[in-house]
């Protein structure tokens, strides 16, 4: 009841206001006030909207104030290139391919194409197409409002003309500008052609993915053939929707693999979704009535994709790949340089360079050009056959990330989702260059372009191990006067310049090879003696002053990591690696007498009419004299032909072993990959092998990829052997001069050198042959104290002391500071024997003269059958030893009866005591060691009473045999018989 009569008061307060009038006089005062409000705002909005406008005006104006309005004839041109395909060729003339292998697109017209197709294409890309009059202004201020807002969700504002423009005349890139200049073309177009010729034209242009087997395509008919199998007229409306749905995302939609074949169920979904969405909107646009729409979605369009073609595939596809994008650079180039920019202008532009390269994409695949490569098609065949046939790659290895250990990741294009790599192939790049010309002949970009598309030959950087010594180290020595062939590097445990924390070893970890030639040492590939030249001459910048002159294009400046700074660089350990081809190009440099000739693909690029467009010229640099190319090629000779040289395995598995090849291995840190590059006077032919992910190499891949190297060039030699097998041998130039140098320092042998049999020889720069006698060795009388030998003194016992023996020159040990060295012996060359063996080290840090008193005696002294021992003396001027023999064990009176300076002496067969005495350099005598007996002495005392007692048993005899005969007379008579009886029994 309260609330009745609440409202019941507030009803009557309102009709006693009403009729007083109040309420109709406050609501005129409220509705003046808003009037007069709102007058204000709209007049500000409307003033406001015509200054938006007129500014954004005046910027549309601005954006396309340089474009040139085109003519219908011009427009038409470039709405119609896409019929003229270039075409690839191998060197003379032979044809390889067309340009449009890569995207293949064949002509329609719009009569051949399924109504239903065109019905999903304009309903899914352009549902105003047959009103507007090429923009629909509404769309555009979305998609403005979208961009300005950075909304999340882009619808997007492009017509079919616009998609046109885009594509045939203007780019890709994301501007107002673009975009103003495509709205601009996309009016004058509609001025120009039907709705029919616009609809035909953007059906034969827009890309659909892939077909079956893996190529791009473009264009309806391509696009129908190549997914479903049947012309653009007979497609039915399901399939239509699929096709239709396509251009959005093409690689996404997509039903088939980059490598050929049907995606797995998951990777078909998205392009299963997309043909229900474009049914969809061809249902609302009222194309298609319910049940249509109803059949269609429902139908199994998974039966309907075709089953991989492998006759599709190209029989060259990483030869065309290069190919096309060596054109693309060079067209860009061209292209750029006819509008007046520079080279310089466009790698400073990523507008420009962008801009540039689809314009040089789109000249390529449409404007009819003739491309003729440097590449000898029979060469390249078997180059090809080479690299499918070698059965000794080695084990496929499991993808692992080389920091952690774990399996490397990578998304699925098809699904999108994260698996493992999985096992990986090792993997090949070889080039072969012709030396005078820098023409690429053949390469081998992989083992199979379906499971890598990276070509290995010419992009894919990586360490190049030890064929950078003779190009950082050895030919810029050589060139600066630093070594030659006959200079000696001492091969030892000594610290290195740049290396702190990490020791560098040799091939084989803690192994030295003493005092080597610098032939050796790049034949042989030693690690350390590389690192001793380079050390010589990295002040001098020979990166600057020759790597970069031949061609490594990817050099670090980096602080910290700068190739131009750092030792390792000479073992091949660049911050971002070299390719094959750039290796293999500056080893040609060395066949060319020192004159680099840049690489190229490229021969020529013509219109279809023969207007020459490009023709390339060849680009020399000056780099080594002749003399120093001749001293490398010389010595690169016997990697292949000495014997420990490291190339061997190469030539022994050589057809042609009279041809005159000079080359160098070289395997990386962890032996992850390895390299072999080799020239003959008219070509070089460098080959790799490792696994992409940084696998480390199986034992012995350092032959294997040697005898994959002498394959190739047995190939090549039996379809070009004037090419790969020339009669001729590298020409020796002027200036080059034979000398003889001692094995120790390099230096001119002295009498001592020549005595000993270390005399050596090999050629030399006649400006840099040795000009100073050897001064390392001595011939001296000499004492071994302990390991070393010390020159004798004047109270030396001689009978310690080698006459006239070999020893290093201390003074010269000092001079080239071998004297620092932990392990002086180390100067012995490891496979050195012979004369070697006879010279001794000086001891360069005691002095045994004076030292006074006598040095202890020898402790321990025993003996063993007939062999004395005993234990070195303490005293450290020891110079041998002193045997002493007594015959009497009671007596001290003792005869020396040898001397000694080892620890050992071999006695005569027989009973005495034995002692030694240790003597020191100035001939002191320490006091006796102790006794000690060989034999037994009661055993010979009893044999010598037993003999006695014989000899005397034996003179009795004598004397008793010696004694005169009695006479007759002095016989005794017998007795006198008794007489006989007469008596008878």
């Amino acid at each position: 009841m309260k609330i009745v009569d609440f409202l019941r008061n507030c009803w009557q307060s309102i009709r006693t206001r009403w009729k007083k009038k109040t309420i109709q006089k406050s609501a005129r005062i409220s509705y003046h006030i808003i009037w007069n409000i709102t007058l204000v705002f709209l007049s500000i909005f409307i003033i406001g909207g015509f200054f938006a406008g007129g500014l954004g005006a005046g910027y549309f104006a601005s954006l396309v104030a340089d474009e040139k309005i085109q003519t219908k004839e011009e427009m038409t041109k470039a709405i119609y290139n896409y019929e003229e395909t270039s075409e690839l060729y191998f060197a003379d003339n032979q044809f390889l391919a067309e340009v449009r292998t890569d995207l293949l697109r064949d002509e329609t017209t719009l009569d051949k194409v399924s109504k239903d197709l065109q019905n999903a294409v304009i309903a899914t890309e352009d549902e105003y197409f047959n009103t507007h009059n090429g923009i629909v202004p509404k769309a555009i201020l979305r998609a403005v409002f979208q961009e300005v807002t950075n909304s999340a969700v882009k619808t997007g504002g492009s017509t079919l003309t616009q998609q046109i423009i885009k594509n045939q005349i203007l780019t890709n890139e994301v501007s107002f500008e673009r975009k103003a200049k495509e709205i601009l073309l996309a009016m004058r177009l509609e001025q120009f052609f039907k709705k029919d010729e616009i609809l035909e034209a953007y059906l034969n242009i827009v890309p659909f993915g892939r077909n079956a087997s893996g190529q791009n395509i473009a264009g309806v008919e391509t696009a129908a053939q190549g997914i479903f199998g049947v012309s653009a007229n007979e497609l039915n409306l399901a399939q239509s929707a699929f096709i239709a749905g396509l251009p959005q995302s093409p690689s996404y939609y997509t039903p088939f693999l980059n490598s050929g074949g049907i995606k797995e169920k998951e990777g078909l979904e998205p392009g299963l979704n997309r043909m229900k969405t474009v049914l969809s909107r061809m249902h609302e646009a009222g194309y298609i009535d319910k049940e249509q729409y109803d059949q269609a979605f429902n139908y199994d369009i998974v039966a309907d994709f075709k089953q991989n073609d492998d006759s599709d595939n190209q029989a060259y596809p990483y030869l065309v790949t290069e190919i096309q994008q060596r054109a693309e650079d060079i067209l860009m180039e061209v292209l750029a340089k006819n509008d007046g920019y520079t080279l310089e202008e466009l790698e400073d532009s990523p507008v420009l360079l962008e801009e540039y390269h689809i314009k040089a994409e789109r000249e390529l695949s449409s404007a009819g050009l003739r491309i003729h490569s440097t590449i000898d098609k029979p060469i390249y065949t078997v180059f090809q056959k080479v690299a499918k046939e070698y059965n000794n790659y080695g084990e496929d290895k499991i993808a692992r990330n080389e920091r952690t250990n774990t399996p490397i990741m990578v998304t699925d294009p098809e699904t999108g989702e994260e698996k493992p790599l999985g096992y990986q192939p090792v993997q090949v790049g070889s080039v072969l260059i012709e030396n005078s010309t820098g023409k690429i002949l053949s390469f081998v970009g992989g083992r199979d372009f379906s499971i890598s598309q990276k070509n290995h030959a010419t992009n894919s950087r990586r360490p190049n191990g030890s064929t950078m010594k003779p190009l950082a180290a050895y030919a810029p020595a050589m060139e600066l006067g630093v070594v030659q062939p006959g200079s000696i590097i001492a091969d030892v445990d000594t610290p290195i310049r740049g290396y702190t924390s990490t020791k560098p070893s040799n091939y084989v970890p803690n192994r030295y090879y003493g005092l080597v030639s610098v032939r050796e040492a790049l034949y042989r590939s030693h690690n350390i003696s590389a690192l001793q030249v380079y050390s010589k001459i990295i002040d001098q910048n020979p990166v600057k002053l020759f790597l970069e002159k031949m061609g490594f294009e990817a050099l670090s400046h980096e602080a910290g990591s700068s190739d131009y700074e750092n030792m390792s660089l000479t073992l091949g350990s660049t911050l971002n690696g070299v390719t094959v081809e750039e290796n293999t190009n500056a080893y040609a440099t060395f066949a060319n007498g020192g004159t680099f000739v840049d690489a190229y693909m490229i021969e020529k690029i013509e219109t279809k009419d023969g207007e020459v467009l490009y023709q390339h010229e060849v680009k020399k640099q000056e780099v080594f004299s002749p003399q120093t190319s001749y001293l490398t090629i010389d010595m690169m000779r016997d990697v292949l032909t000495q014997a420990g040289g490291t190339g061997t395995a190469a030539r022994a598995s050589l057809n042609n072993k009279g041809v005159d090849w000079a080359g160098k291995t070289g395997t990386s840190n962890d032996y992850r990959d390895s390299w072999f590059v080799a020239s003959n006077p008219n070509v070089t032919l460098g080959s790799w092998m490792g696994y992409d992910y940084n696998q480390k190499l199986s034992t012995g891949h350092g032959a294997i990829n040697n005898i994959f190297w002498a394959q190739l060039v047995n190939a090549a030699t039996e379809v070009k052997p004037e090419i790969m097998a020339p009669s001729q041998a590298f020409e020796r130039p002027g200036g080059i001069v034979s000398r003889s140098y001692c094995a120790t320092s390099g230096l001119i042998p002295s009498k001592e050198c020549s005595d000993l049999g270390l005399v050596r020889s090999d050629i030399y720069n006649a400006n840099f042959v040795p000009t100073k006698e050897d001064n390392s060795l001595i011939k001296k009388s000499y004492v071994m104290i302990g390991d070393n030998a010390v020159q004798a003194g004047d109270k030396t016992p001689s009978e310690f002391t080698e006459g006239d023996g070999y020893i290093f020159n201390p003074d010269w040990l000092k001079e080239m500071g071998y004297d620092k060295l932990s392990n002086i012996k180390q100067l012995i060359p490891f496979h050195g024997s012979g004369a070697w063996s006879k010279i001794q080290f000086p001891d360069m840090t005691t002095s045994f003269k004076n030292v006074g008193g006598s040095p202890e005696p020898p402790k321990s002294l025993k003996a063993t059958d007939q062999k004395l021992s005993w234990s070195k003396s303490s005293s450290s001027d020891v110079v041998g030893y002193r045997i002493y023999r007594s015959n009497n064990p009671d007596s001290d009176n003792f005869q020396r009866i040898g001397n000694t300076m080892e620890t050992s002496f071999t006695v005569p067969n027989q009973n005495a005591v034995y002692i030694v005495k240790a003597v020191d350099y100035e001939g002191n005598e320490s006091s006796n060691s102790n006794k000690v007996i060989v034999g037994d002495f009661e055993k010979e005392k009893e044999e010598e009473k037993k003999k006695q007692e014989e000899e005397k048993k034996k003179e009795e005899k004598k004397k008793e045999e010696t004694k005169p005969k009695p006479t007759e007379q002095e016989k005794p008579k017998p007795d006198p018989k008794p007489e006989e009886s007469n008596t008878e029994e």
